[in-house]
């Protein structure tokens, strides 16, 4: 998945006053200029509310009411209540301001912007004012300070002394940041409160080594840096024993599960689709039936030429035969994998080939870029990326680097542990994971986002991008690649696709049914390794990230089905014309839309219908 935008407790530190940036609801019509001048606005002034997310964005500089130019890289938010106090009045504010415009007078390109922004806007009141993660979660507070520390040191947006400064400047600032987390935090559930405390060992790790290894020995930067990183360190090391000592002791009523009613509503702003979460967990059950019927037809013929001394276990009939072919058979493919070890270098070979076959087939357009790079993923986010993840360039900054995550095997993993995570991640599965993430996966995806102009829409549609469309998009474009001939037909890595397709259908089964059904551990981790052939340590995983995260786990199910529609519904429009790439460049060159907005833009004549 691509790296998430903390969206936790922003803060308002050098925007002018609220009531003079965004002003009060003026009557009368609006323009659709107007319209392109307030949304450029409205990115602007969110972006200055946290001066870490606009770091992820490319913006670096911003003028002060008092026309001072400060470096944004170089602040750290202020998450203490004055600065969520006045997050709400900000986008309540826009969310009046954006009421004016009516959609069907704008172009079709203003109305995909204007959905975005409102549900954006809707979006960040509903944690504001009901979820209320800033209460509730204190991963957000450590992966914050982790992206604060990590943006500076791996982009190239000033020379290394520059940006090494801000990275200590950000590291001075980390007491007051915690104290103010610990004014914000009231009760939650234990398991965000343990992966809080463990990837704070990853904030500890980016000071001691990653900041420090990089100042060059003489530098005046070592100085502030010695006189700085013993306070952080002691700071971080006081939040993790307060997260364990204190604010774990409490009790709470709040729980990890969104509950129906958030969920239904998040959903709604999240998928941006009349789909409710009721007819996608539906489908998904459905479907999971019909993906494991042909699982068994891919598998039979297989299991007969790796097993010809077990029969086809005709003793079995329904489902307990379906899971011992295609069990056995997965477990044979899962042998074919690397040594903890290898695991990076391994990933970093496969892009060549596929890159090759991706050209050969004119799937779609790779760009000229060429920035993308395989790095291990930086510890303060292993919690959430417990496999691989995308961390997009900056849309500010197209040319910036890509990364492509990867999280290695810690050296201490139990050997069985170990085992069974490389089993999951298979040198097939690993084909996939590579696809999905990079190649022409996410990373063509935000290639073709980062082209998008104007500027101001670029970023808008980057940082507001529909989920849906983004996950979608790379479970969607696998299946492309498998249609034409990817590793030679090769039945295993079929069978691998199809035991994937099990997997996305299985995350929205456990998204749904734990937030708003009450499924237990139990019944998830069976859904998981009986259903969907997961091994124990790929289910654990999946489990814990259903726990921290809500919805998500659902995008890619949505996404998919939305882009196998629009790809069929565009094949029946155009014909013996259709091509791959030229279906896929002009969707991707809009950016991440809600495809059913792209699907009005991608099917409008010349004339300027509307949606």
């Amino acid at each position: 998945m691509p790296s998430r935008l903390t969206v936790l407790l922003l803060s308002l530190l050098l925007t002018v006053p609220l009531l003079a940036a965004t002003g009060a609801p003026q009557p009368g019509k609006a323009s659709d200029a107007e319209f392109d001048r307030l949304a450029s606005q409205f990115m602007i002034e969110s972006l200055v509310l946290s001066p870490v997310n606009a770091s992820q964005a490319g913006l670096h500089q911003h003028k002060s009411a008092a026309g001072k130019t400060v470096a944004l890289d170089a602040l750290l938010d202020d998450v203490g209540p004055e600065g969520v106090r006045h997050q709400r009045e900000f986008y309540r504010q826009w969310r009046d301001r954006f009421a004016r415009f009516d959609h069907a007078p704008l172009n079709l390109e203003q109305q995909a912007d204007l959905k975005l922004v409102e549900d954006s806007i809707g979006f960040s009141l509903l944690e504001l004012d009901r979820i209320q993660s800033y209460r509730h979660d204190p991963t957000g507070y450590v992966e914050l300070i982790g992206n604060a520390l990590f943006l500076p040191m791996t982009q190239s947006y000033a020379g290394a002394g520059v940006r090494l400064g801000h990275a200590v400047s950000r590291m001075e600032q980390i007491p007051r940041f915690l104290q103010q987390a610990r004014q914000m935090l009231a009760d939650g559930d234990p398991i965000k409160t343990s992966t809080a405390i463990e990837e704070n060992e990853g904030n500890l790790d980016l000071i001691r080594h990653m900041v420090k290894d990089a100042i060059p020995a003489g530098s005046p930067l070592m100085a502030r840096y010695e006189a700085a990183a013993p306070k952080a360190e002691k700071a971080l090391e006081e939040f993790s024993g307060w997260l364990r000592d204190d604010y774990g002791k409490r009790p709470s009523k709040v729980t990890w599960r969104l509950g129906p009613e958030l969920y239904a509503e998040k959903f709604r702003l999240v998928m941006e689709t009349p789909v409710s979460s009721e007819q996608t967990l539906a489908n998904a059950k459905k479907e999971m039936a019909e993906v494991r019927a042909d699982m068994l037809r891919l598998a039979e013929p297989m299991h007969r030429e790796m097993y010809p001394d077990h029969g086809d276990h005709a003793g079995l009939t329904g489902e307990a035969r379906e899971n011992l072919i295609i069990g056995e058979v997965l477990a044979r493919i899962g042998d074919d994998h690397v040594a903890p070890a290898d695991l990076l270098p391994h990933i970093q070979g496969e892009l060549d080939s596929i890159i090759a076959f991706i050209k050969e087939k004119k799937i779609v357009d790779l760009g000229p870029r060429n920035n993308l790079k395989v790095i291990a993923t930086p510890p303060f986010m292993r919690g959430t990326y417990s496999v691989a993840g995308f961390h997009n360039p900056p849309p500010l900054e197209p040319g910036a680097e890509a990364q492509y995550w990867v999280t290695p095997i810690d050296p201490a993993t139990p050997k069985d542990q170990a085992e069974s995570k490389l089993r999951e991640y298979n040198n097939w599965t690993l084909k996939w994971l590579t696809i999905h993430e990079a190649l022409p996966g996410h990373y063509v995806q935000f290639e073709h986002a980062n082209d998008v102009e104007p500027e101001s829409r670029r970023l808008l549609r980057s940082l507001l991008g529909n989920g849906a469309y983004i996950e979608g998009w790379a479970e969607y474009v696998a299946q492309v690649m498998l249609d034409e001939g990817f590793a030679n037909n090769d039945p295993r890595f079929r069978l691998v696709m199809r035991k994937i397709r099990l997997r996305v259908l299985a995350n929205t089964i456990l998204d749904i049914g734990m937030h708003t059904q009450g499924m237990t551990d139990q019944q998830a981790m069976e859904l998981m390794t009986g259903k969907a052939f997961q091994t124990q340590a790929e289910a654990e995983g999946k489990l814990l990230r259903a726990k921290l995260t809500s919805v998500q786990l659902v995008t890619y199910y949505v996404g998919l089905h939305d882009w196998l529609e629009l790809r069929r519904d565009y094949m029946a429009k155009k014909g013996t014309a259709f091509t791959n790439a030229e279906f896929h460049d002009r969707a991707l060159n809009e950016g991440p839309l809600p495809v059913m907005l792209l699907r009005g833009i991608l099917f409008a004549e010349d004339a300027p219908a509307k949606l």
